[in-house]
């Protein structure tokens, strides 16, 4: 397994609008092959941290979709989100391979 994390923080007063635009994602990577999960966490204590946490059957799973053009047209979006602030924060990606379950 593969799994993918990508973390932003924002300010806590726009954590809820941005986990509104996750809950209306578009769900088109839930049909890419490999893919296994997908979760949107908060950190408990820190309300403006989120992140994205993506479980993939492998590495070379999640790169087809990373290089591909569905990939590329969803992230297009993120530039356009109504709140130009949350555009511009950069997320902090993590890549795992699961090494023991």
């Amino acid at each position: 397994m593969y799994i993918v994390d990508s973390t932003v923080t924002v300010p806590e007063e726009k954590a809820d609008e941005l986990i509104e635009i996750y809950q209306k994602r578009s769900r088109s990577v839930d049909k890419w092959e490999g893919f296994r999960s997908f979760q949107l966490l908060q950190n408990d204590k820190r309300p403006g941290e989120l992140t994205v946490h993506m479980e993939w059957e492998s590495k070379e799973h999640y790169m087809k979709w990373a290089t591909s053009e569905e990939f590329q047209k969803i992230h297009e979006l993120e530039k356009n989100y109504p709140d130009q602030e949350l555009a511009n924060i950069p997320p902090k990606v993590k890549k795992y391979k699961v090494v023991a379950e």
